[in-house]
Order: structure tokens, then C-alpha cells, then sequence
């Protein structure tokens, strides 16, 4: 039996959202979608998944939260503490298990209500050992990644700017991209170093939004769309959260694009797959996910990247969305906007960023402090 998505619906997304509170913009979402599956939530879903975390949210056991705004008054309701993309893969298992024939996966952002960002995610850190060194801003963690990521694998600078330049740039053909700007290498390098050797315009701002799916089950799915889009593999893995342990290689997204690609019979990445979104939250990110998900080898990326292999009309085209850097920290929902993305693209609803694709694979990462990751691979 297979899974489908049946219905998609986002609010946003915006730099700022004072008018709206998250229920508001998650109750938008939810009327697009259920509106695009073509179903009654109240009488046709047998399953809701919420992704988020309490400490973003600022209060606990959100899914308490959740049923008013998605139609699901007296449904199962669960929350999945992770990204987007972990709530495709629980809502997955649960059709696939015959739990559920209908299932609705929702996450949002409200990133502009965090009025002490910097200190939400050094909370999360380990309170011992990580948490009060100095009075540094967490992003020096991501800094230090970058530090050894980029020499070791010989990325320069110029490199690293391509990949803001492309993302913005794609940005501008995304009405629903707030930091689409058309901009040049030497932008990127000329903005302030903020967290060395990071620099401004390479950390995505962040953006409120939300983003809900309807999946189904195949029978489901032909009964009511024309134009179902596969959910061909899910995958996902953690590593620590230490990052006194932790390895600065992207494991997580090699790990679950595996599992997701055995699920999908995918052998070679590189080939097989036609359009990427990946986690570009830090410019260099998305340097470490391309290779994680097998879509180049390492050394050669940076290469690539310059010649234009990963642009719009490039041999394999990456976040031609804008990825978050166009479009912004959508925290956990971020995963839901890559997919959002390739579900546009594979459904050919992508306006004047349509590229020619039968499968396309969305890649999230749970952000600092951790190194949990998931993968999804979508296919018509």
C-alpha cells in the first residue's frame, strides 16, 4: 500500500507576523490544504501529527493546543518534538500500518515572537560542559563547524558565497520568499564577518509561516486527486547533542538519506534524483548536505557549485525555492517548506521556477544543538 500526498497549504512566509498569532496562520494553512485534498477534516482524517518543540513554543504538551485550528477536535492527536519531515515519516508509518487512511502533518514557525533567540538554544544545550562557556552566542558552535568543515574539505569563501547568491537570487521568482535579493559574490563577502569564518548574509534570517499536508493511502489518494505525489521514502536519524562529541560531518543526513533511499529503491543518488531542497539555514550547511544525501562527492562540490551544476537550470538543481536563506528560518517547519517545495515542483506548480522532475528528495536538519536530521524522497 502505498502513501500519498493528497492535499498541501502554507501561511506565509513573512519577516514578521504581528497581526497573527500561530493558531491564525496555522488555521490558513490548514483551509488551503484541506481545500486541495478536497476533504472534510472533521469527518474524513483519522490522524493529526503536530512537529514542534516546547521550548520554541514556550509552553508544554503542544498537540493540547493543536485540534481547534486542524479540524480535529476528538481526533488522534500527536505531537513529533522534531522537524516537518519526522511528521511525514510518523503520518507514513501510521497509513502504512493501517492505523490511519488519512493522516495530516502540520508545523509552523512563529520565530519573530522569540524575543531571546540566542538564549533559547543555548538552553537547550548541556548545562554543564556547553551551556555557560563564556557569554558567546550559540551560532560560535556553528562557526566552529564550519571552521572544520571547509578546511577540510577545501571550500573557499567564494564558494561558500555561491551558494547566497544562488539561493537569493532563486528566491526572487518565490512570491512567498521575504529575503529574495539579487545580489553578487562580492556582497557576500564584503558583509560584516559575524561569527569568523562566518559571515552575515551566510546565516539565514529567521521567518514565521506554517505548513500543513494531507497524506493518504493509495486507495484514498486515486479516489480523491488526479495528481497524487508519492511519498516513495522516509528517513531519519540522530546523533549526540554534544558537540564535544559530536561529528562535523552531516551523519545524520547520511544515515537517514540511506533509510530513505532503500525505501525508495534508489541506488544512485546522484542519477536518479532530479531536484533537491535541502537545510541551508548556515550557507556551509548546505555544502555538507549535498554530500550527505550522495548528490556529489566531497572535494568536488565547491567546484561544481561555481560552474553552476546545482542552479535552476543546472544539471541537478538545489533550493531553487530559495531555500532558507531566501526564504528564512522556518525552525521546525523548515523541513515542511523544502517539501512543500518539491511537492510544487513534482505537481508542475512552481510558476517561474518549474524545472523538469519526476523525483525530487527534501533534507531537514533539527538545527543547533543537534545533529538529528530526516529525509524525504517524493516521486509521481
Amino acid at each position: 500500500m502505498r502513501v500519498a500526498v493528497v492535499g498541501v497549504g502554507y501561511s506565509g512566509f513573512n519577516a514578521n507576523t504581528p497581526d497573527l498569532s500561530w493558531k491564525e496562520i496555522t488555521l490558513e494553512a490548514a483551509t488551503r490544504a484541506y481545500d486541495d485534498a478536497g476533504i472534510n477534516p472533521r469527518k474524513d482524517v483519522d490522524s493529526i501529527v503536530t512537529c514542534a518543540e516546547d521550548i520554541w513554543e514556550g509552553f508544554a504538551i503542544f498537540d493540547e493546543f493543536v485540534p481547534d485550528q486542524l479540524g480535529g477536535v476528538l481526533k488522534p492527536t500527536c505531537t513529533v518534538c522534531a522537524d516537518f519531515l519526522f511528521g511525514i515519516a510518523t503520518a507514513y508509518m501510521q497509513i502504512k500500518s493501517e492505523l490511519a487512511d488519512i493522516a495530516v502533518v502540520e508545523a509552523h514557525s512563529k520565530a519573530s515572537d522569540i524575543l531571546t533567540f540566542g538564549e533559547t538554544i543555548k538552553f537547550a544545550m548541556d548545562p554543564i560542559w556547553l551551556r555557560e562557556i563564556g557569554s558567546a552566542h550559540p551560532y560560535y558552535f556553528a562557526a566552529l563547524e564550519m571552521s572544520q568543515y571547509v578546511n577540510e574539505c577545501c571550500i573557499t569563501e567564494e564558494q561558500i558565497a555561491e551558494v547566497v547568491v544562488k539561493n537569493k537570487n532563486n528566491a526572487l521568482k518565490n512570491s512567498s520568499a521575504p529575503y529574495g535579493s539579487k545580489i553578487t559574490v562580492e556582497d557576500v563577502l564584503n558583509s560584516p564577518m559575524v561569527f569568523d569564518p562566518m559571515r552575515k548574509l551566510e546565516i539565514a534570517p529567521r521567518a514565521d509561516g506554517a505548513i500543513v499536508f494531507v497524506l493518504a493511502n493509495e486507495d484514498v489518494a486515486r479516489d480523491i486527486t488526479d495528481t497524487p505525489v508519492w511519498v516513495k521514502g522516509v528517513g531519519w536519524w540522530s546523533e549526540t547533542s554534544n558537540y564535544d562529541t559530536m561529528s562535523f560531518n552531516a551523519a545524520y543526513t547520511y544515515k537517514a538519506a540511506k533509510m530513505a533511499y532503500k525505501l525508495a529503491g534508489i541506488t544512485n543518488p546522484a542519477k536518479e534524483i532530479d531536484i533537491a531542497e535541502v537545510d541551508d539555514r548556515f550557507a556551509f550547511k548546505e555544502f555538507q548536505h549535498i554530500e550527505a544525501l550522495q548528490l556529489s562527492k566531497r572535494f568536488e562540490t565547491g567546484t561544481l557549485m561555481q560552474e553552476g551544476y546545482f542552479a535552476k537550470d543546472g544539471e541537478l538543481p538545489v533550493n531553487v525555492s530559495g531555500g532558507s536563506l531566501g526564504i528564512g528560518n522556518l525552525l521546525e517547519a523548515t523541513g515542511g517548506q523544502k517539501a512543500l517545495e518539491i511537492v510544487l515542483q513534482l505537481r508542475r506548480l512552481a510558476g517561474r521556477r518549474q524545472v523538469e522532475a519526476e523525483t525530487g528528495v527534501a533534507q531537514a536538519w533539527r538545527y543547533i544543538p543537534t545533529a538529528s536530521g530526516a529525509v524525504t524522497v517524493f516521486g509521481v
